[in-house]
């Protein structure tokens, strides 16, 4: 049985386990500001956090309510770096870049664990990220990608193999994996709560149920939503897959992307750690990965698959439980409680987009799956380059970002035949 979520939010059990949060007004007729912030998910709420604490006036608007979209939906795990590994970055865009990158690949974990110390926030925060391999071909993609890691200064890593990976997780489906300490888990939808109730305390104002139908370049930069008008001398758009139709200019070289996720009814506490001992979150090494972690009432929330272009699946439950079975059979008898899908964007490079429009309106989005991390470390850089030094910034938005083949009518059975090549490469362990 799957019960109501608040109102404006997809039903989910983050919905259901939600902070207490007050709906925001609509805005009403026309107000001023430093900058407006345009989407209330990680990346909007994270820029207008660091850019109130350096005394600026900020406005956000959000079509729907905070944490709507992807950051209220996602799977909580705290992943570090990109969606793209650093050796990757280096062959193509070079050792400049691949270096300015690396500095930054740990820092997003970082300024979520500061401002949940900082502002109090109550997420559920666990300690501990495993990555686990199907295959010996993963095993040693494993093992390369540690030894990488640690060329950035990431050493807070750790193989497992064997019958040494059933401390971590108790499935029969993997050879080993990797472990890193400095990872974790949450409640992502709690996490972006706590930071606009701390944007609020410092002065800024967050507008819900207030979608944009208009952006007038200038200066200012004029927002028109169905209520009123904001004027700003500068603008963060932070939509990511809710901006079709507010941005033209942001959409052709991204692709909207969906995955699901199941929870079930609360395990008994034994049966729970049986799963899972020590807490951590797990993902496999899959093309199309599955993803899957523990809640704090001891529930098993379980996700994984892709579908390109964003549509839901017809059912849900059907796509996903299959997965959960396959990786824990002992839970045949188990009841699903919860079932959502959520959107994220997604680059051909499968790294963010940041860049600046018209010299006063800023961007970034297209995590392509790794944006609980890179939300808050993008926030961070876009609050930098528009008060001081801007090389960090300017290292993502000098990375060229080409569309998807086939263009947008193309794209998704393009993506999809792709996808299909990789998932029968990960089963045959080529």
């Amino acid at each position: 049985m799957q019960l109501p979520s608040p109102s404006g939010h997809v039903a989910s059990w983050y919905a259901a386990s939600a902070n207490p949060a007050p709906p925001r007004p609509a805005l009403e007729g026309e107000i001023d500001c430093d900058v407006c912030v345009v989407g209330a998910g990680f990346t909007g709420i994270s820029a207008a956090l660091h850019l109130a604490e350096k005394g600026v006036s900020v406005v956000v608007l959000e079509a729907s309510r905070v944490g709507f979209g992807a950051s209220g939906r996602n799977g909580g795990q705290i992943v570090n770096s990109y969606s793209r590994d650093m050796d990757v970055i280096e062959a193509k865009y070079g050792e400049q870049t691949a270096r300015a990158l690396g500095d930054m690949a740990f820092e997003g974990n970082r300024i979520i664990r500061q401002r949940i110390d900082a502002y109090r926030i109550q997420c559920d925060l666990r300690d501990g990220n495993l990555f686990a391999a199907c295959n010996e071909k993963q095993m040693q993609g494993l093992r390369e990608h540690k030894a990488l890691w640690e060329r950035y200064g990431h050493r807070e890593l750790e193989m497992l193999e064997g019958e040494a990976l059933k401390r971590e997780v108790n499935s029969g489906r993997y050879l080993g994996g990797l472990v890193d300490h400095s990872g974790g888990h949450l409640h992502p939808l709690n996490l972006v709560l706590g930071q606009a109730a701390a944007l609020e305390s410092l002065g800024g104002r967050i507008f819900e149920a207030s979608p944009v139908d208009e952006v007038t370049h200038g200066e200012p930069v004029r927002l028109r939503t169905p209520g009123g008008t904001v004027r700003a001398q500068r603008v963060v758009m932070a939509g990511n897959a809710y901006l079709q139709g507010v941005m033209p200019e942001l959409e052709g070289r991204s692709m909207p992307c969906g995955t699901q996720i199941i929870t079930t009814e609360p395990l008994d506490a034994a049966l729970a750690r049986s799963l899972i001992p020590n807490d951590m979150a797990v993902e496999d090494c899959n093309y199309l990965l599955d993803y899957y972690r523990l809640t704090a009432d001891n529930r098993l929330l379980y996700g994984g698959g892709v579908n390109y272009g964003g549509e839901d699946p017809a059912d849900i439950t059907a796509v996903i439980l299959p997965k959960m079975l396959k990786t824990f059979p002992g839970l045949e008898a188990v009841k699903v409680d919860y079932a959502w899908s959520g959107t994220f964007l997604m680059t051909l490079n499968r790294l963010p987009q940041f860049g600046v429009i018209n010299g006063n309106v800023y961007y970034a989005q297209g995590y392509s799956g790794h944006g609980v991390t890179s939300t808050h470390l993008a926030g961070r850089l876009i609050a930098e380059v528009m008060h001081g030094p801007g090389e960090r910034f300017d290292a993502f938005a000098g990375i060229p970002h080409y569309p998807f083949p086939g263009g947008r009518l193309l794209r998704v059975p393009l993506s999809a035949i792709g996808a299909w090549y990789y998932q029968a490469r990960d089963k045959l362990g080529l």
